[in-house]
């Protein structure tokens, strides 16, 4: 097992209602993705896939705190929030960005971490999941949908990195 069932942060899920059942879920996947992380030093977690793919735990952890970014603080809270890695000109720098630095890797997490907590306060916040939030494209989206859509989003890169941290040091599952 990846990790001792005692040891496991994560829920057993037996939620009530909605509310609570898509925060619990989503922060399951969160945690998900900070346990196939764990134990790890900069240069594991900027462990590439295979060729070409740039694909690496490390660039996960920078690309979901960019989606958390965009999700909560741009659509969802309207806020004038620049991308912190990604750009017009490097669409993919969340990726090609992680490199094997500690300080890269630490500022990877914090930025993650601020990124969650916003979205977490933000979720806490809302009067209820029929919020809206405007898209880049002018379409609605509620609160509701995009947290069943960041289960999703989590729940792939997850899959992701569970295979990138069998790569690494042939820890699966869970």
């Amino acid at each position: 097992m990846f990790v001792h069932p005692d040891d496991d942060p994560r829920s057993d899920g037996g939620f009530d209602d909605e509310r609570t059942i898509l925060v619990e879920y989503l922060r399951d996947q969160r945690l998900t993705l900070e346990l196939k992380c764990a134990d790890l030093d900069a240069e594991a977690l900027a462990r590439r896939a295979v060729p070409p793919s740039a694909l690496s735990l490390l660039g996960l952890v920078r690309h979901l705190a960019e989606v958390e970014r965009g999700w909560f603080r741009r659509t969802m809270a309207g806020q004038d929030a620049p991308r912190i890695y990604r750009s017009e000109a490097d669409p993919d720098a969340d990726f090609d960005g992680a490199v094997a630095d500690p300080a890269v890797v630490d500022e990877a997490w914090r930025t993650w971490r601020a990124e969650v907590e916003f979205a977490e306060r933000f979720v806490a916040e809302a009067p209820d999941l029929g919020v809206k939030g405007r898209q880049r494209g002018g379409a609605e989206i509620s609160l509701r949908e995009l947290l069943v859509h960041m289960i999703e989003e989590y729940a792939r890169h997850n899959g992701h990195a569970d295979l990138l941290r069998e790569l690494i040091d042939g820890r699966v599952g869970q």
